[in-house]
């Protein structure tokens, strides 16, 4: 099956069509690839500096509280134990890094499967090219307007200077998120209810899908909004 989608110009207007790469956007959608690649870059966007202190590292406590015998209270060593108000925490969290290793091919085929299921949903969009003489969230909003783009929308923009200028004049827009070609992951199109791509950011079998990401737990621009 043929994957025909019609190029739009910022303007609303059409100009002329593109034909997807099936190995890219239409593939059967691999569920357990694409959980496994959601669940790793959700991992790795953890801190892990969460700690608590040991009974070594709570400060004081040096001295043994009463005699070991003859008190009629149960023995202890120090006031700094985790038993006591105040003391150390006994096998508490300690800094340590959430990231999960997963194969390149299981992310590639996340990404695939993910690119394929928004094609099913017809909630991809090409762009010829972007226009924006100077960065203005006004105009950005009327480009939404024209292509009829509601909810999150993602684009996936290049390096030009136009791409540039793009990812400026959306950036005030906290319902749209933009990321590179070579950054596009499977978490950031799932979240989306709109892909847009440009002639040059297409993905083909020989473009970014082709190639590992950059990390698992890389975030596309807009995500601190």
């Amino acid at each position: 099956m043929t994957l025909t989608l019609d190029v739009r110009t910022p303007d609303g207007g059409t100009a002329g069509t593109v034909e997807l790469d099936e190995a890219i956007f239409g593939i059967e959608p691999n569920m357990a690839a694409l959980h496994q690649a959601v669940t790793a870059q959700l991992a790795a966007r953890r801190s892990g500096s969460h700690s608590t202190l040991t009974r070594a590292e709570v400060r004081g406590g040096g001295a043994k509280p009463w005699r070991q015998k003859g008190t009629g209270r149960a023995r202890q060593g120090s006031i700094r134990s985790p038993q006591w108000a105040g003391g150390g925490v006994a096998h508490g969290p300690k800094p340590r890094d959430y990231r999960q290793k997963v194969n390149r091919k299981t992310v590639r085929l996340a990404l695939r499967s993910a690119l394929s299921d928004r094609a099913r949903s017809e909630r991809i969009m090409i762009i010829d090219e972007w226009r924006f003489a100077q960065p203005r969230t006004k105009d950005a909003i009327a480009v939404l307007e024209n292509l009829s783009l509601s909810g999150q929308v993602l684009l996936v923009l290049g390096s030009s200077p136009a791409h540039q200028t793009a990812d400026r004049s959306f950036r005030n827009l906290p319902s749209v998120r933009s990321v590179s070609a070579a950054e596009l992951n499977a978490y950031d199109i799932l979240r989306s209810d709109w892909l847009v791509f440009t002639r040059d950011t297409l993905p083909t079998s020989a473009g970014p899908t082709d190639s590992a990401p950059a990390a698992n737990g890389a975030a596309s621009k807009g995500d601190e909004q």
